[in-house]
């Protein structure tokens, strides 16, 4: 009996030291590689960095920031390098470290990195040429919407030149600075040339103003004019009272339309705001107004009224 006992005693120990084996082989985490901790050197012709994160992808992305940076001194005090995006570049090393931690290394060839941005450069500005080509066939904001498209393009394009420089000192990027400069002065002179003018029934007065100041913020003038670059914004509002659990309310169902100067709606949206007073109507229909104050400064001016611009 006594030996039967030992013999399973024995046996508990051995399962226990096997359970805690296993623990120690799970937890335990992998080498670091010798790649990470003393990475390739950049050369004269060639960029490398590490990056690290808890997927694979992730890891690419950091690296790809951290090469930018590293380019050069310049350029990481000139350069937001998350928005220079790198697509030349090769996955030399990548090693699951542990859960959740992930780390690569990846190379550049310069000059292959060069013609890679130049490539870029030149199939973004041919495709915003084709874009602002027939803009004579649409209307003021239109134009608008598709010159804004183009100025957000290129609102890199200087970060961009200057890492090329920097990979070809020889490079002269002033034909791109000077077609971007254009698509940004076409772009302030035609908002400057566009007018609205906001009319609303009786119900929607005290809209009109959140309207206007919401144009404003993006430049765009609130005054009475004429012609192809002028817009009429007609608000309209079917609001109807009640009470309940001692709060008035004022239910709003506002119609916002925008025509140009033939009378063609060419944007509209219709919106329920629901505001509420326990001091009574007015305030409610005030509630109204705030709620499309905000709705504006989240959403934005251009979704709220149903324009592209």
């Amino acid at each position: 009996m006594k030996s039967f006992i030992i013999a399973i005693l024995v046996g508990l120990l051995f399962l226990t030291g096997c359970g805690s084996q296993k623990n120690m082989n799970i937890v335990q985490k992998k080498v670091v590689p010798t790649w990470y901790v003393n990475p390739p050197k950049t050369t004269l012709t060639t960029l490398y960095a590490i990056g690290e994160a808890a997927n694979k992808d992730e890891a690419v992305a950091n690296a790809l920031n951290n090469m930018t940076s590293a380019l050069s001194a310049s350029v990481a005090t000139q350069l937001n390098s998350e928005k220079l995006r790198i697509s030349s570049y090769e996955l030399l090393e990548s090693t699951e470290l542990g859960f959740r931690q992930h780390i690569v290394l990846i190379t550049s060839d310069k000059q292959k990195l060069f013609e890679s941005l130049k490539s870029e450069l030149e199939q973004k500005f041919a495709l915003i040429e084709k874009e602002t080509e027939p803009l004579d066939r649409y209307h003021a904001i239109k134009q608008l919407s598709i010159y804004s498209k183009a100025k957000s393009n290129v609102q890199n394009v200087e970060n961009t030149l200057i890492v090329m420089n920097v990979l070809n000192s020889g490079f002269d990027g002033k034909e791109y600075l000077d077609k971007a400069s254009r698509i940004n002065s076409d772009y302030d002179k035609l908002i400057s040339s566009i007018t609205f003018t906001i009319e609303s029934n009786s119900e929607a007065k005290n809209l009109e103003s959140l309207i206007a100041n919401g144009l404003s913020e993006k430049k765009l003038q609130i005054k009475y004019g004429t012609g192809k670059k002028h817009f009429v914004i007609t608000v309209t509002s079917k609001n109807q009272k009640a009470f309940s659990r001692g709060f008035t309310i004022a239910s709003a169902e506002i119609d916002i339309r925008t025509r140009d100067y033939r009378g063609s709606v060419i944007g509209s949206n219709k919106l329920n705001i629901i505001g509420e007073s326990t001091q009574g109507y007015e305030i409610a229909k005030e509630n109204v107004a705030i709620k499309l104050n905000e709705m504006i400064k989240k959403d934005g001016i251009a979704n709220v009224i149903g324009l592209d611009l």
